[in-house]
């Protein structure tokens, strides 16, 4: 009889183990979507720059873009600055914060745009 009770008290807390590995790797692979819908987003700000030939973007192409990442990242905003000195370069940033984390603890994907070519 004990040998049973012990089996089953074994046996649950194993499954209980399994219960938190399972919520884990949601956690997680939810978190990798985000970053990368990020990355998706960072590189179609670029590829408007390439198509405009210039590291900023009209005020609706702009203004586009930041609903979309707003719209597509948990509390998500997105922002492109020219960096001064460095001639045809900007600066993509990415910020999101997943509901569950602290308000302090905040996701950023940041990439650097430098337009090189016979057009620039």
């Amino acid at each position: 009889m004990i040998e049973s009770m012990v089996a089953v008290l074994l046996f649950s807390l194993g499954a209980l183990g399994l219960i938190g590995l399972q919520t884990s790797a949601i956690k997680m692979a939810a978190e990798a979507d985000d970053r990368n819908r990020a990355a998706l987003l960072a590189d179609d700000a670029v590829a408007s720059m390439w198509q405009t030939n210039s590291i900023t973007l009209s005020s609706n192409d702009l203004l586009a873009w930041e609903s979309a990442v707003a719209a597509q990242l948990p509390n998500g905003k997105g922002e492109i600055t020219s960096v001064s000195d460095v001639s045809n370069t900007a600066d993509v940033v990415i910020t999101w914060r997943s509901p569950s984390r602290k308000s302090t603890d905040t996701n950023r994907l940041s990439t650097r745009v430098t337009l090189n070519g016979p057009d620039f």
